[in-house]
């Protein structure tokens, strides 16, 4: 059996979860916060990151890209990764464009968007000129058409999935506009078109549930 440990808020441990539900591999769950000190999970994770998985013979793995290559070589059926050789190194590509290059330069207004803290406006100008660049070059990679890689759910959907939402929705809270729909990259459409997958409404429900839960706990903790 494998357990995902992370969190539901999380978009790397979402992406992960999506793979898991669509190869449809037994699982459980294990809450484990983000930067964790405890040595069992330092173990796994050295950095403290999530999403890692612990596997049924004591071992563990870390980075999402990672864990989800491992997935595909336990489970190859049914596919997330095409079965010709090139075809799959630009399914991986495209995974590590967006994450690369969108979502780990999109993170840095996080803490502003989501969280309470505050970015300075050098720092805010730096992050939108390197993603309005860094978007446009995305533009002619991804594909689509109508799934991020082409004609086929692929890994790279739940890259997207977890990547240009929560980046579209930072810029628009921090800088006033939605960088990844100016660059011209429908994301709307493309979480529409997934979010009829059974594997992605179970994620988007379980996430719900979660944030709900911690907004409550807020308030309870608040006297609210």
């Amino acid at each position: 059996m494998i357990t995902l440990c992370g969190m539901t808020l999380s978009n790397y441990y979402n992406k992960v979860k999506l793979v898991l539900l669509e190869k449809d591999l037994p699982f459980t769950e294990e809450l484990v916060s983000t930067r964790s000190k405890d040595e069992a999970v330092l173990a796994a994770t050295p950095l403290g990151k999530i999403p890692f998985v612990r596997l049924a013979d004591g071992s563990a793995l870390c980075e999402s890209q990672v864990i989800c290559d491992y997935l595909e070589a336990l489970a190859p059926t049914p596919p997330l990764v095409p079965a010709d050789a090139l075809a799959a190194a630009k399914v991986r590509e495209l995974c590590a464009f967006m994450e690369l290059y969108v979502e780990l330069v999109g993170r840095e207004l996080y803490a502003q968007a989501f969280f309470g803290g505050s970015l300075d406006e050098a720092a805010q100008a730096r992050v939108k000129k390197q993603l309005q660049r860094n978007l446009e070059a995305l533009k002619r990679l991804a594909r689509f058409a109508p799934y991020a890689a082409g004609t086929d759910f692929t890994v790279a959907d739940c890259a997207a999935y977890a990547t240009l939402p929560t980046v579209a929705q930072a810029t628009k809270a921090v800088l006033g506009e939605d960088l990844v729909a100016a660059a011209g990259i429908d994301w709307k459409a493309h979480l529409k078109l997934i979010g009829t997958r059974a594997s992605v409404q179970r994620v988007n429900a379980d996430r719900k549930r979660d944030q709900e839960a911690a907004a409550a706990a807020a308030a309870a903790r608040s006297g609210g």
